[in-house]
């Protein structure tokens, strides 16, 4: 398998950018090239492309990693002083700003991310000792491209944030996901909420929102339930509601807490499970069997009366998620049908509910 290639994170452009700034500030002359240092010791040469004078530019270079920066021009200015002071830092165009309490930056602040901050006054401090500079980073197209992140859901506006905590950008796209989960988590923890809904996609959002009105936190999982659960708890939630199609939640009764088909199946040996515990007799389980899909199996389920299973796997589901929790949170289920309809919900989703429309 082909060894996929690093790249380099909007924090290291930003860093580099700053850095050839300040250089071209105090010799007259663009450096072509600048050396960072990243906080994990990795060394990085960024190719500069100056502006007008003081303004440098580094293109992104996201390596192989699927990220919407890549091939984005960061652009850094930097304002320098003859006072002693503070580095402040500001953003322009294509870099959002932060709305909401519980991120790392307060609301009001450009959303240039802590590590970001620190690698660019590392940089310049070791030239301008202790003056007082101002630091603004663009990003031509970032606000059109922060659509595609996770930025509107974050409450940061009108562009994209500055971030990276090692200064390299691996591409593990799923970690990477992760991390964003966790952002949004840790910004509702904050806030001080203690109930969240958890779907699966946005149509499973779209649906509950329709089904039941709004929600005070949702959060998108993808796959990634059980790890998304024990996360929850770890930050002091107590009610967690769980809503998707039932193609994919079928495998959480099964125990699988990644629903990716790459981890686990075992959606129709769940289904033929519950339906033979419902009595079903072997020509309906073989015939539940041999269905390549969950929509097929609905279609059988529905025609031998055996509506029924459907609860019951919701029930057992939140069982299982309930002790991925270790019994320190309420976990409701609400299958979904693929119809823009609820098929199924756990005995205590009524309570679960109720708290996470508080």
């Amino acid at each position: 398998m082909k060894e996929l290639r690093e790249g380099v994170s909007t924090g290291s452009c930003m860093t580099g950018g700053a850095e050839a700034s300040v250089i071209w500030q105090t010799t007259g002359k663009c450096p072509s090239v600048v050396k960072v240092e990243t906080p994990i010791g990795k060394t990085l040469y960024l190719d500069i492309i100056p502006k007008e004078f003081g303004v440098c530019g580094v293109v992104k270079d996201a390596g192989d990693d699927p990220d919407v920066t890549n091939g984005s021009e960061i652009i850094t200015k930097v304002e320098l002083f003859e006072e002693e002071g503070d580095i402040s830092f500001f953003g322009g165009d294509g870099v959002g700003t932060i709305t909401q309490e519980g991120l790392k930056i307060p609301p009001g602040q450009p959303a240039i991310n802590p590590v970001p901050r620190q690698m660019a006054e590392k940089a310049i401090r070791k030239i301008i000792g202790n003056k007082k500079a101002n630091i603004t980073v663009s990003i031509p197209g970032g606000e059109e491209l922060a659509k595609k992140t996770f930025n509107p859901r974050l409450g940061i506006v009108n562009g994209l944030s500055v971030l990276g905590t090692t200064g390299i950008v691996r591409p593990m796209s799923e970690e990477a996901m992760k991390d964003s989960l966790i952002a949004e988590l840790d910004m509702y923890a904050k806030q001080g909420h203690k109930s969240i809904l958890f779907v699966l996609g946005g149509t499973g959002e779209t649906v509950l929102k329709e089904q039941y009105g709004e929600f005070q936190c949702i959060l998108q999982v993808s796959n990634y339930i059980g790890f998304m659960i024990e996360e929850a708890v770890e930050r002091g939630f107590t009610d967690i509601l769980i809503g998707g199609f039932v193609g994919k939640l079928v495998k959480v009764a099964s125990g699988t807490m990644n629903t990716h088909s790459h981890v686990a199946d075992g959606r129709i040996e769940t289904i033929c499970t519950h339906a033979a515990l419902h009595g079903a007799p072997l020509l309906v389980i073989q015939k539940l069997y041999s269905c390549l899909t969950t929509k097929a199996a609905m279609k059988i389920v529905e025609e031998e009366g055996l509506m029924d299973i459907w609860s019951d796997m919701a029930q057992k589901a939140s069982e299982y998620c309930e002790k991925t929790a270790h019994k320190m949170a309420r976990v409701g289920i609400i299958f979904l049908d693929g119809q823009n309809e609820v098929l199924a919900a756990s005995k205590n989703v009524e309570e679960v509910l109720s708290a996470c429309k508080k």
